[in-house]
């Protein structure tokens, strides 16, 4: 997608705190972290949301969750604990249409 922020990152046009990258996943550092630990782990294939993502191509979500579990493990937070959030659409404050999963960690997390 043209104007797609993350698109644009994928592609070099913008740059990026990377933590993980193959031919499938980019996962990098937050740039407004919430926490610290705030990873964003997105695919390389732009998706708007988990809604547009066809049944023969939903193995996806699985690998993202393979890789999350590796960048966890890797960055030595994953004994403390951490939160996986993937908000889908407007209401639910989904701010760029390319399926994102956020990776928060780093201290004691609340519900709001």
């Amino acid at each position: 997608m043209d104007n797609c922020i993350f698109c644009k990152i994928i592609n070099g046009e913008i740059p990026s705190d990377k933590v993980y990258e193959d031919e499938k996943v980019l996962a990098f550092k937050d740039i407004n972290p919430i926490a610290p630990v705030h990873i964003l782990v997105i695919p390389k294939k732009h998706y708007e949301s988990i809604i547009d993502i066809q049944d023969n191509e939903m193995e996806i979500v699985a690998y993202i969750h393979k890789i999350i579990n590796k960048i966890a493990h890797d960055m030595n937070f994953k004994e403390d604990g951490f939160r996986i959030v993937n908000n889908c659409g407007k209401n639910a404050g989904q701010e760029v249409k390319h399926i994102h999963y956020h990776i928060i960690g780093g201290k004691i997390l609340k519900w709001a």
